[in-house]
């Protein structure tokens, strides 16, 4: 196909069906999940109860509203979210999402999760097409006037998303400790006990066999959906996939709205397809012509918008190239890179502030001045470990009076159920380090051992172990 007929082909008109039902799913996965955060008193919890909220390199600036002022804003996207599944205002109510979600997301970078990442990157795309064309509170008020169906490109945009997140979640698996078969057979352990399947989750070789399968599932998945002939057989095994993933690990809405993203790779008139044989009628073919031949092209704001936003898609996750070491044990180009159930990382953790004039020392435990949570996402990620050390810092010199201390960081960790062994150089005054893209030359390497099949339990053992010597941590 050429560029020209494949620009013309983009711009023909197709069924907006398949684009409404990505558009309704959305919408309630996104208000469920809003409800959630109201119902388990995550708002709370997660960004205004903390002493302390760690953040995204260059948006340092993002803090919470003041008073009862973020449950309103939360109150605000569920209002967007609920606009986007019915289709009323939708153009308004998928930019406000964006934005209220956007500053959602920017609050406390140890909330990341690769879900809201793509809740982000979707939200974005769906700023630019017209998803209320169909089944929808705008198409009904429009009804005269409307244009029928919905420029083609549009659903190749939100399926290109989709397959880069497939794509990068398979490359980056093809690493030796994934194909090892850890930290499968790290996480495997923990349902050991399970009747029926609890003795397969025990072999060594059967969390091999299922890395080596999620690799091909999500590489060979991803390019058999762009082929009509594989498409179905490829959705069966991606909803069985993410059904059992959903049982066994916590993974929230993720599964959920990647299935929804799947189905738009579907005919765009598959929910008419699958409603005409339901009733029997068979009146829609799956060679169902375009609505019209075409339409105008987009507008140049949204080439430049969408073209760039693709661009970074698809280099963002490559940047772990740029750093030395092993990307797990640094944590140097770990986020926005699609790197989904990869590691085991856990660490312990604790900072000594010594007053620089006389010597004096303090011995801190992190635990008294951070979530739980905060606190396992921090302790093997030397980024934020140099947060919490300016945080140490500030607070010194505000409770002490104490102009010039210094910080540094005690950290053992374990990688994928490696023995626990020290991840930043001791040594290292963190209130001389600036944060930065480039490397940081403290963290010291990642010792030449390989994972150990093994419970959890043992591993925790000998990490408290490691931590009983004088450099070791709480």
């Amino acid at each position: 196909m050429n560029l020209t007929r494949l620009c013309r082909t983009s711009l023909e008109r197709v069924d907006p069906a398949s684009l409404s039902i990505f558009r309704v799913t959305f919408g309630v996965l996104l208000v469920l999940e809003t409800v959630r955060f109201f119902a388990y008193g995550w708002i709370g919890d997660f960004y205004l109860s903390p002493q302390f909220l760690f953040k995204y390199h260059g948006f340092e600036w993002v803090t919470p509203w003041p008073g009862s002022a973020l449950y309103w804003h939360f109150g605000v996207m569920g209002v967007c979210a609920v606009m986007i599944a019915v289709g009323f205002f939708y153009r308004i109510a998928a930019i406000g999402f964006l934005l209220s979600f956007g500053y959602v997301f920017l609050l406390e970078q140890a909330t990341y999760l690769n879900q809201y990442y793509l809740v982000l990157t979707v939200a974005f795309v769906l700023c630019f097409v017209p998803a209320e064309r169909g089944w929808s509170v705008d198409a009904r008020r429009a009804r005269s006037s409307a244009t029928p169906g919905v420029p083609r490109w549009t659903i190749w945009a939100l399926r290109l998303q989709f397959e880069v997140m497939l794509l990068y979640a398979g490359l980056v698996k093809i690493n030796a400790d994934w194909l090892r078969g850890e930290p499968l057979g790290l996480w495997f352990a923990d349902y050991a006990e399970l009747p029926l399947i609890g003795f397969w989750l025990r072999q060594p070789w059967f969390s091999v066999g299922a890395a080596w399968a999620v690799v091909v599932l999500h590489l060979a998945g991803a390019l058999l959906l762009l082929h009509r002939r594989y498409r179905s057989a490829v959705f069966v095994v991606y909803v069985g996939f993410h059904l059992i993933s959903s049982i066994l690990f916590t993974i929230g809405l993720f599964p959920w709205l990647t299935l929804a993203g799947t189905l738009l790779f579907f005919d765009a008139d598959w929910p008419k397809q699958m409603w005409s044989r339901l009733e029997g009628t068979h009146r829609v073919t799956a060679q169902r012509p375009p609505i019209q031949a075409h339409c105008a092209a987009p507008r140049v704001l949204t080439y430049v918008s969408l073209g760039m936003f693709f661009a970074l898609q698809l280099l963002i996750p490559l940047r772990f190239l740029l750093y030395p070491g092993n990307v797990a044990w640094t944590g140097e180009g770990e986020w926005f890179a699609w790197r989904m159930k990869l590691d085991d990382k856990r660490a312990h953790i604790r900072f000594i502030v010594t007053e620089s004039e006389n010597g004096t020392r303090w011995e801190v435990d992190p635990r008294h001045h951070l979530r739980p949570t905060q606190l396992e996402i921090m302790a093997p990620r030397p980024d934020m470990i140099i947060q919490f050390a300016k945080h140490l810092e500030r607070i010194w010199v505000k409770r002490e009076g104490i102009q010039d201390v210094e910080v540094r960081a005690l950290v053992m960790s374990s990688l994928n159920g490696r023995p626990a062994a020290p991840l930043v150089d001791p040594h290292t005054d963190l209130t001389s380090v600036s944060r930065t893209f480039r490397h940081y030359d403290w963290i010291l390497p990642l010792p030449a051992t390989k994972p150990v099949h093994q419970t959890r339990q043992r591993i925790e053992l000998e990490r408290q172990e490691a931590s009983s010597g004088g450099e070791g941590v709480r």
